[in-house]
């Protein structure tokens, strides 16, 4: 566990931040900004927790738990300096049960909603409204990520997982307006 007993440390007033391997890299690297992207997608889950009660707001609990593994596992370079010998789990990584955690929701969303006849727009209910914007901002951190692992190696469970959340929030918005009922669908070209 983590103990923070003082919020600024000062180390950072340079541009730099620390890994969780130890080494320190540019605030401005694609590694950070996939870290930050994540971060930014629990934030809006969060926000969204706010509309949301039983079921739905367990799925976004243990999803937002799900982005802290990420962002660990983001935080610590595959071929980074090894975990310490005291610790024999080793890094903290997303793994494949949590990946298909998400697809077992995701079809049990899905199995009680009408099909689609068009794509959706962001809106109806406000949980719907929030869970739009946490997938748009999941779509940025999956972008983030995938440019990160052009150039180095990230754990390719992780990059599931980012993807997966997408389409599950996408799948819980449309539970959120009332079973796909309630759905705002696009009328191409309506307004020419």
């Amino acid at each position: 566990m983590v103990t923070l007993n003082r919020i600024y440390t000062k180390t950072g007033d340079s541009g730099e931040t620390g890994l969780g391997d130890g080494s320190r890299i540019s605030k401005a690297s694609g590694r950070v900004a996939a870290i930050g992207a994540v971060d930014e997608t629990n934030s809006a889950i969060g926000i969204a927790r706010l509309d949301a009660e039983g079921d739905g707001d367990a799925m976004l609990a243990r999803i937002q738990n799900d982005l802290f593994d990420l962002g660990a596992d983001l935080c610590a370079p595959e071929d980074g300096r090894k975990a310490p010998t005291s610790d024999k789990r080793g890094r903290l990584r997303i793994a494949e049960a949590q990946v298909e955690r998400l697809e077992r929701e995701i079809d049990a969303m899905n199995a009680k909603l009408a099909p689609l006849t068009s794509f959706v727009l962001p809106g109806g209910t406000a949980l719907a409204a929030h869970l739009h914007l946490a997938r748009a901002i999941t779509r940025r951190a999956e972008a983030a990520m995938v440019a990160l692992a052009q150039d180095e190696t990230i754990n390719d469970a992780a990059l599931r997982y980012i993807n997966r959340l997408s389409d599950h929030l996408f799948v819980m918005a449309r539970t959120a307006n009332d079973g796909g009922m309630g759905d705002v669908l696009w009328m191409p070209g309506e307004n020419r």
